[in-house]
Order: structure tokens, then sequence, then C-alpha cells
């Protein structure tokens, strides 16, 4: 697999992420569900710690990802669902911290939402990757 970065403004790529990526040579996608701050049992967990939330969802999908021979380096797009943006911007570093040692800035969409599934949730990560 290949991958180009598209990015007619360099503003994105400084805050780590491209605005569109090219993809040649994939044998396989895979596109993953919204991982939450959910233990293995299904039970949310961290409620009200949105930096620990980030961070079991992350675990979360680097499971998914894992189950299916893949990695965080494999990912092509990331959606980030949440329920205070505010809040997630002072936690960002997070997410930009496990992606960029991973070396991968995916084309990512923020999204600000009334609520997700469980009352308890506070963001959502969706992913496509690619091998």
């Amino acid at each position: 697999m290949e991958r180009t970065p598209v990015n007619p403004w360099p503003w994105s790529a400084q805050l780590g992420y491209h605005q569109g990526e090219v993809v040649t040579g994939q044998t396989r996608t895979l596109y993953c569900a919204g991982q939450t701050s959910m233990s293995a049992e299904g039970k949310p967990e961290h409620a009200g710690d949105m930096a620990a939330q980030l961070s079991l969802s992350l675990d979360n999908l680097e499971a998914v990802l894992a189950e299916a021979g893949m990695a965080l380096t494999n990912l092509v797009r990331l959606n980030v669902y949440t329920t205070d943006v505010d809040v997630l911007f002072q936690h960002y570093g997070v997410l930009a911290g496990r992606l960029g040692q991973a070396r991968v800035s995916p084309p990512t969409t923020m999204l600000g939402v009334t609520r997700l599934a469980l009352p308890e949730l506070m963001v959502e990560l969706e992913g496509t990757a690619v091998a």
C-alpha cells in the first residue's frame, strides 16, 4: 500500500492530519465501528474523564485493527465524535500523541454531537484502514 498526502494548505499537516490521502495498491479495507470507552465486558468506563475515555477508545480501536492484522499505521480515515469539543481539545494530545507515535496523520473529521449511544460516553472514534 502506498499513501500520498493531499494538502493544498500546510496548516492541517502542522495540526497532525492531512486534508486527504490517495491510497494505491491496497488489498484489504477495514471499516471500523465507532470505538468508545467500553470494557471488554461491554461496560462504559471512566465517566466524566475525557482523557481516560479517549485513551481507552484508542486502545479499543487498536484492538479492532490488530484483530484484522492491522495497526494505527493503516488508518486512512478517522472520525471523532464528542459530546464536548472544548473539553476534547484540552485532551487532544492523547490522540495526537498516539497517532504521532505511529507516524500516521489520517484525514480526520471532528464532530460535536448531543450525545453518544450511552449517556456516560464522551468520545467515539470511527476509523477506516487499508492494508
